[in-house]
């Protein structure tokens, strides 16, 4: 019966990937929550250095920090944050698409837009689809690290506090619960005074600065932007996880329906044989 021995090997490899994807969405299942602890973890320090930054903006208003001002140039660079690894669902598919769409929109506008790539995934893509690449980060792991991401951001901050580029936007995937992951495409630069006076709560506050307010607000809103590429990537990363977890437990579950089918076809097949060998004898004794 080789259609039922090719139907057995079938089933066998199926449940051998089953059994893969299994695997997959514990360890993803595992991993998401270690990230979600992470991400949130990070959100305190995210909000309070926003408030801070809020209140030395109204403290001083006599002086414009570089990322403040609005550049005329025309150019604008756009940080793309995805995975570095696949098998996530469409969670890569639809921020690039957000991406793609985006620099659509600056080319009509007459604009060139420069790119950092942090994640393997939106790095082979912005290559594919001939996007000026100026720096790239892959291979982040589980974890990110703030250490390792200012130095690939570093040259689209030094330019627009030089005037070379007049907008910065960062494209990722924001948490929202298990199920739910949202593509976004947010200005980062420049900052505008109500996106930061919303960040502001309680009463207004003074400060003492030593040595002096530029130098301290200087440093401040370098800081309060490397926050939010950090809690961006903690969000896609979050992101990242529970989609793939998502995804792992529908395979798991296709591949679960696809051994039932596979066996009521064997079982078909093998009745079906029985049957034509049982017709055989009787005919062949009737011919006797």
């Amino acid at each position: 019966m080789a259609a039922g021995k090719e139907i057995r090997g079938k089933i066998k490899s199926v449940e051998n990937t089953k059994k893969i994807t299994k695997a997959m969405e514990m360890v993803a299942a595992s991993k998401m929550r270690k990230a979600q602890d992470r991400m949130r973890a990070a959100r305190p320090y995210s909000e309070k250095i926003r408030n801070i930054a809020a209140n030395l903006g109204k403290a001083n208003p006599e002086y414009l920090h570089p990322f403040m001002k609005l550049n005329a140039a025309k150019t604008v660079g756009v940080i793309v944050i995805t995975t570095d690894k696949g098998l996530c669902g469409g969670m890569n598919t639809n921020v690039l698409r957000a991406v793609t769409t985006r620099l659509r929109e600056f080319q009509n506008a007459g604009l060139s837009a420069e790119t950092v790539a942090i994640g393997n995934k939106g790095l082979g893509f912005l290559n594919r689809v001939g996007a000026r690449v100026v720096a790239q980060l892959t291979g982040l792991g589980d974890t990110p690290h703030l250490d390792r991401l200012i130095g690939p951001v570093k040259p689209l901050l030094d330019a627009y506090a030089q005037g070379r580029i007049s907008a910065l936007y960062l494209g990722y995937t924001r948490f929202i619960n298990t199920m739910k992951q949202e593509s976004v495409i947010e200005r980062l630069l420049p900052l505008s005074s109500e996106q930061m006076q919303s960040a502001r709560t309680g009463p207004d506050w003074d400060y003492l600065y030593e040595p002096d307010a530029q130098s301290v607000i200087d440093e401040l809103l370098v800081r309060y932007v490397e926050s939010l590429i950090y809690q961006a990537v903690a969000e896609n990363m979050a992101s990242e996880q529970s989609a793939r977890m998502v995804a792992m437990k529908a395979a798991t579950d296709n591949a679960g329906s696809v051994i039932a089918e596979l066996k009521l076809v064997y079982n078909k097949t093998r009745q079906a044989a029985i049957t034509k060998e049982l017709s055989e004898i009787v005919a062949g004794a009737a011919a006797v």
